[in-house]
């Protein structure tokens, strides 16, 4: 049941692989989605600014979990790819003792500062307590978060990128049932949204674990497979620490740019929460392009099959350029009416919400090649192995979104902020795309004879010590 992606069409590969991930993250969005939909529409715009004033401090800490998990898959796409099966399960076993360990450790320090961070961010004080109750509600969920995209990155590193959406799917539905129950029902407030995101994540995540159970013959493990291994635990921290520190490291600079925003009031706060999300989701196809091209270069360098990552990385960015042209298009005729499916009408300021919102969601649209080149390059070169670079092109989004955030948005205001996420993306493509042709020159030194050998096993450790056969 696994998906060979070193050989055949690399644009039909990718396209194959990625639609189906697509469709899993579309669904992943939809908690979000639905959340600010319910609490812009049914609790109003202080309740969304609350819940929008979270975005960069979530973003900082789940971002890290996500990305943890991402990297953690990375070496069990190599083993695939290099028809190593025993090791492939000995990375799934230390991954999950990991997983554990982080998600605890997590959980604890983010419910005991999570206050803190609010206070030093500025929010401002007629959204502070529902800021509060929502991110706290999200960051003791930590370990749902963790169970899920851990076993849906497993997967996906076998080549089947279409289970975790059936999952994500029944959660989806799940998660808008209990929106309704909570918010309306019982009357949890921004509490009840976060309880239902929380919830709907661990049905997805048990939901994959037993799917696995049943019908993964080869990830069924000997009693050795099982062991804690000491270096299978290295090689997988080489990987998924820099991919989730990446994650936080450019939410540093989101944190800075939010705290920005939040001194201008909460009305701004409202327009950046309501544009952010509708420019989530259309963000969408770029996230599932880079988890795609994590995975194909994971395996096909397992597989020393070198001359289809740079194949793999063009037929992927001309798939980006055309997306990034039809959304910018559709945001242009429409970004009045999709901001509005997080506002409500009746309100007093809804006109001025409504244009804030709009200029938003067509600024951010109109740099969308960018961004979709920092997901695919970015992801491509973490799948070859160099997952540290992802760090460094992370440093450079959060230096970016600073120096918009302390020195523009106080000048310029607004408009400024709307301007700080493209500048990061055009910052970190001017290292990336270099670095990815460095990274492949690099696999052609170290192995010189590839393609058209016998498969050769390839891991971080020996990547980054630049060893030889």
């Amino acid at each position: 049941m696994t998906k060979d992606l070193t050989t055949g069409s690399p644009m039909r590969l990718i396209t194959g692989f990625a639609l189906p991930t697509l469709f899993g993250m579309l669904f992943q969005q939809l908690y979000n989605l639905v959340d600010t939909m319910i609490v812009g529409k049914l609790l109003g715009a202080s309740a969304l600014a609350a819940v929008g004033a979270t975005g960069s401090v979530n973003f900082f800490v789940i971002g890290f979990c996500i990305g943890v998990c991402n990297g953690f898959a990375i070496p069990v796409a190599q083993r695939i790819g290099a028809n190593e099966p025993s090791k492939m399960r000995r990375y799934v076993a230390n991954a999950a003792y990991l997983s554990v360990l982080f998600a605890v450790l997590l959980t604890v320090a983010t419910g005991l500062l999570c206050r803190q961070i609010l206070t030093l961010m500025l929010t401002p004080d007629d959204i502070f307590s529902g800021a509060y109750t929502y991110i706290f509600v999200i960051f003791m969920g930590i370990p749902a978060t963790f169970l899920y995209n851990l076993l849906a990155g497993i997967i996906r590193s076998l080549g089947d990128s279409k289970t975790p959406v059936y999952f994500l799917a029944m959660s989806s539905v799940l998660n808008i049932v209990l929106d309704f129950l909570l918010i309306l029902g019982f009357r949890g407030g921004v509490a009840g949204a976060a309880v239902a995101t929380v919830a709907s994540q661990g049905v997805s995540g048990i939901a994959c674990l037993f799917y696995m159970m049943k019908k993964y013959p080869i990830l069924r493990m000997t009693q050795e497979e099982r062991r804690f291994d000491l270096h299978s635990c290295g090689v997988l921290c080489a990987m998924g620490l820099p991919m989730g520190l990446q994650y936080s490291v450019t939410a540093i600079g989101s944190i800075i740019l939010q705290s920005s925003v939040n001194a201008l009031g909460s009305l701004y706060v409202a327009a950046v929460a309501a544009g952010g999300k509708v420019y989530q989701l259309l963000a969408c196809p770029f996230d599932a392009m880079g988890a795609t091209m994590a995975t194909y270069c994971g395996q096909n360098v397992g597989a020393c099959k070198l001359d289809r990552l740079g194949r793999g990385v063009r037929a992927c960015s001309l798939l980006g350029l055309g997306y990034s042209a039809l959304a910018f298009c559709a945001m242009l005729q429409f970004a009045p009416q999709c901001t509005l499916l997080f506002l409500d009408s009746r309100e007093a300021n809804a006109a001025f919400l409504l244009e804030l919102g709009s200029q938003y969601i067509v600024i951010q649209s109109a740099f969308f090649f960018p961004l979709s080149l920092v997901n695919i390059v970015r992801f491509s070169i973490q799948g070859m192995g160099f997952s540290p670079f992802a760090i460094l092109a992370g440093v450079l989004e959060m230096a970016a979104r600073t120096v918009v955030g302390l020195f523009l948005v106080p000048m310029f205001g607004y408009t400024a902020a709307c301007f700080a996420s493209p500048a990061a993306w055009i910052c970190a493509d001017l290292f990336l795309i270099p670095a990815c042709m460095g990274c492949i020159a690099k696999l052609r030194r170290l192995y010189p004879n590839a393609p058209g050998e016998e498969p050769v096993p390839v891991t971080p450790v020996a990547l980054h010590a630049g060893a030889h056969r």
